[in-house]
């Protein structure tokens, strides 16, 4: 019943693309997905072989269920084009573009993907886009930019630089970000897209990273990254449905099933209409239950 893009992503853990002993281990640490980095975490002396790394690796390596994404440099470095070149023609689910700030550079590098995907005899459309948004001119443009391309599976926000473009500083409690988060989560949904929630950077307080990532949840992204495998567990936490939210989810489900083989067109669960996003949403909470290891029905 679910679809590619309805696939829960809670967490999507970064590793270094010039780390060979993280990458190797990308299908045992629990997330969802990987963010294979090619940009902040590699200095400019490593960027070349870092790139040989991750495109190798893609090739070569069983990474399970995990979901590949490649964190490219952005359009206004050198290193844009050739991450691209290499990297496309190794199959990714999907790169991940820093600093998107408006439409066109969303459509530059969908041209280039699209003649990647035909020179290399790959299926139209199945390298995805992950556009970050980082700056004050790309989060006015938010909506836009999820518009411009089918490509795009999802926005996400770039926590750290879009302070520094604000020039303000980050606090534990985050609200400093509530109007920008809001925006790349608004922008998101209403083209269908994911929406992706920036990293807690202090891995030695799993109780602040607790306390952001059920504010991501109560704000409706559809993940987390993280940057240790340390914050996986407590990133999945957070997106854990309850007992109660499950057994109603159920019986939206359930209800929504026996409509269809019925040939209704209207589903009513507990006295209440049910409407095609409500049954969607309670799809989405059964697989995040099953996916936190309870016993669910209707999948």
């Amino acid at each position: 019943m679910t679809t590619f893009l309805d696939r829960p992503r809670r967490s999507l853990l970064y590793i270094p693309g010039n780390n060979p002993g993280m990458i190797q281990n990308c299908a045992i640490y629990g997330s969802d997905g990987v963010l294979l980095d090619l940009e902040d975490s590699i200095s400019i002396s490593e960027k070349d072989s870092a790139r040989k790394l991750v495109k190798h690796a893609l090739k070569t390596l069983d990474f399970g269920t995990v979901e590949r994404v490649v964190r490219i440099n952005g359009l206004d470095t050198p290193f844009f084009r050739d991450d691209l070149e290499e990297i496309v023609p190794s199959r990714p689910d999907a790169v991940r573009i820093p600093k998107i700030d408006s439409p066109d550079d969303i459509r530059t590098a969908d041209e280039i993907i699209t003649r990647l995907e035909r020179e290399h005899g790959m299926e139209a459309g199945s390298v995805r886009i992950h556009a970050m948004l980082e700056t004050a001119r790309a989060i006015v443009n938010a909506h836009m930019i999820a518009a411009s391309s089918p490509r795009i599976l999802g926005l996400t926000i770039g926590g750290q630089d879009l302070a520094a473009d604000l020039g303000i500083k980050a606090t534990r409690e985050g609200l400093e970000m509530l109007y920008a988060k809001s925006a790349v989560i608004l922008a998101a949904k209403a083209n269908g897209l994911l929406a992706f929630d920036t990293v807690y950077t202090d891995i030695n307080n799993p109780e602040g990273l607790r306390e952001q990532a059920r504010m991501s949840v109560s704000l409706g992204f559809s993940g987390k990254a993280a940057i240790h495998p340390s914050q996986i567990s407590i990133i999945h936490e957070a997106f854990a449905p309850d007992e109660k939210e499950v057994r109603k989810a159920e019986r939206i489900v359930r209800g929504a099933q026996e409509a269809e083989e019925r040939g209704l067109g209207v589903v009513a669960v507990d006295g209440r209409m049910v409407d095609a996003p409500v049954v969607a949403q309670a799809v989405r909470t059964l697989e995040l239950a099953r996916l936190a290891g309870m016993e669910v029905e209707g999948l």
